[in-house]
């Protein structure tokens, strides 16, 4: 059985590594992108079973393409991530995503990834 890929888009180095580590020890493939252009050319690339995505990137808005990426990646599960309040975005089906609060504890995941 293949496993299960989970890409972490986030400019924030630390968190990606302790996502990375988690979701090793969860058996899934790991790919890691620190901006929003990164990002994009390895969700086209791998097309991830699982997508964390941050709002606030260096060179862009994050959310902003998950409208287009949903369309794009049907079967991809989404999880938008942000240190502060946002808006959801409005052209994307609110059933296939998921908001995460930062900072994300590891408790937190296990009641997602159980």
């Amino acid at each position: 059985m293949a496993r299960k890929k989970v890409l972490i888009v986030d400019d924030e180095v630390d968190l990606c590594l302790l996502m990375k580590a988690y979701f090793n020890r969860k058996n899934y493939e790991v790919y890691l992108a620190h901006s929003l252009s990164e990002g994009i050319k390895e969700l086209q690339k791998i097309s991830p079973d699982v997508l964390f995505i941050d709002n606030n990137l260096p060179d862009g808005y994050g959310w902003d393409i998950i409208g287009e990426m949903s369309e794009r990646f049907p079967n991809t599960k989404y999880h938008l991530t942000s240190a502060f309040r946002s808006v959801l975005p409005t052209d994307v089906d609110r059933s296939k995503i998921t908001l995460w609060e930062k900072p994300i504890s590891l408790k937190d995941l296990d009641r997602v990834f159980e």
